[in-house]
């Protein structure tokens, strides 16, 4: 078992299978040989979202952060598909999160925590990031939160699918 694969099972993490794109989109895609980018996950388990709705309105930030952990195991279960072993990541370079919120709503950078925190837990130092917390007025099928990545991969190895 990988190193990555351990301290997921040690987290009580199990990966879910990859994303399948909803629209005309790869999932992730490798670029500069290194880099890999991981497009936006929602927040889906098992087939269906956590939580429909706006942070500030309809979810609380406790939900968000919940929303946004489970849109990060998304990422790394899309990002696994392409590259095989997560141990071959180097570092996370860059999260960028969106958040469904109601007017007046401030607090997506605890809500983006979730996630961040996770990859921390996961990676180590590995797994500290820059990070965009933004909110927005409506994501796609009603889902809370959004995200994104950009990691970067160790030298060699081969990518495991690229389209």
């Amino acid at each position: 078992m990988s190193l990555i694969e351990s301290r997921l099972e040690d987290l009580g993490l199990r990966l879910p299978e990859p994303p399948v794109p909803v629209a005309a989109y790869l999932p992730s895609v490798v670029f500069s040989n290194n880099l890999v980018y991981v497009s936006g996950q929602d927040c889906r388990k098992d087939g269906q979202l956590l939580y429909k709705g706006k942070l500030g309105s309809d979810l609380t930030v406790d939900q968000g952060k919940e929303c946004a952990r489970q849109s990060m195991c998304n990422c790394l279960a899309a990002l696994k598909y392409s590259i095989g072993d997560l141990d071959r990541v180097k570092r996370v370079v860059k999260v960028l999160g969106f958040v469904a919120s109601a007017p007046g709503f401030g607090e997506q950078p605890y809500v983006l925590n979730g996630a961040s925190e996770l990859l921390i837990d996961i990676f180590g130092d590995m797994g500290k990031h820059a990070r965009a917390a933004l909110g927005i007025n409506e994501l796609p099928f009603g889902t809370p939160v959004e995200i994104e990545m950009i990691v970067e991969l160790k030298e060699g190895g081969e990518h495991v699918h690229t389209a």
